[in-house]
């Protein structure tokens, strides 16, 4: 058992690889096809994530970014095919915080790190991408479709990534239990309540969120909705207005 991850099976063919350990408590998701395998984001990058691919399928790995923030992409230097939204491809290559800002987040909440983990050596991931998604493109892995759903809000090349024959719902952090921000530079509420609007009109059979609690029931999309839609209605929808607390999930605006 690795001292940093925990790999739970949702099905025969799709794992969580979480970071329980961290605050965050990241997860990442391995959707295993015939002929190829996705990895939906690479968490952390505390630990090699690619050992844990490894272990699980020999099957050649896309990586696809849910969204180009430091915990969704550390382990992105183990891999060779990156996927990422056109808007956010910039930011591989440059990311936009500076590595100080990254290294306080890291360790703002005390965790339980590796013994041989060395918050000098840490670094963000910075490449080139080799697929660049857009709305509505299919990933084919061979007998397995994933759709890419452009939800903007929490950034702007925000996906979530839909399997279509499972009707499981990755959504990054669009959806999770916990706090959702809308509040910093690159965000935007009103693209984020869209974003919302959007997904709740598909037909989901699980959320796969991208932090915290793995049993997220389906109707937490509704619930999401009508939070945006009153927070809207008292004219709020708008940063800089705090927040908003509601039952299993907060939205910072």
């Amino acid at each position: 058992m690795n001292e940093w991850f925990t790999i739970e099976k949702i099905d025969d063919n799709t794992f969580a690889i979480s970071e329980y350990k961290h605050w965050e408590e990241s997860h990442s998701y391995l959707l295993i096809g015939n002929d190829k395998a996705l990895l939906i984001d690479t968490g952390l990058g505390i630990e090699n994530i690619k050992k844990q691919i490894d272990n699980i399928t020999e099957l050649p790995i896309i990586v696809a970014t849910t969204h180009v923030h430091w915990d969704h992409i550390g382990g992105h230097k183990y891999f060779n095919t990156i996927a990422v939204h056109e808007l956010e491809k910039d930011w591989l290559r440059q990311f936009p915080l500076p590595l100080e800002v990254v290294k306080n987040n890291l360790i703002k909440e005390k965790c339980d790190f590796p013994k041989k983990f060395k918050l000098d050596d840490y670094n963000i991931y910075c490449g080139e991408p080799q697929i660049i998604l857009q709305d509505n493109d299919i990933i084919n892995l061979g007998n397995r479709k994933i759709k890419v759903i452009h939800t903007p809000g929490h950034s702007p090349g925000h996906l979530c990534f839909y399997d279509i024959d499972k009707k499981y719902l990755f959504t990054g952090d669009l959806v999770y239990e916990g706090k959702l921000d809308a509040y910093y530079p690159t965000t935007n509420p009103q693209d984020f309540k869209e974003s919302i609007n959007k997904i709740r009109k598909l037909d989901i059979n699980k959320i796969l969120p991208g932090h915290h609690s793995l049993n997220v029931n389906t109707d937490i999309v509704e619930k999401i909705w009508e939070a945006f839609v009153e927070i809207e209605r008292q004219n709020k929808l708008k940063q800089g207005n705090g927040i908003f607390e509601f039952d299993k999930f907060s939205i910072h605006i």
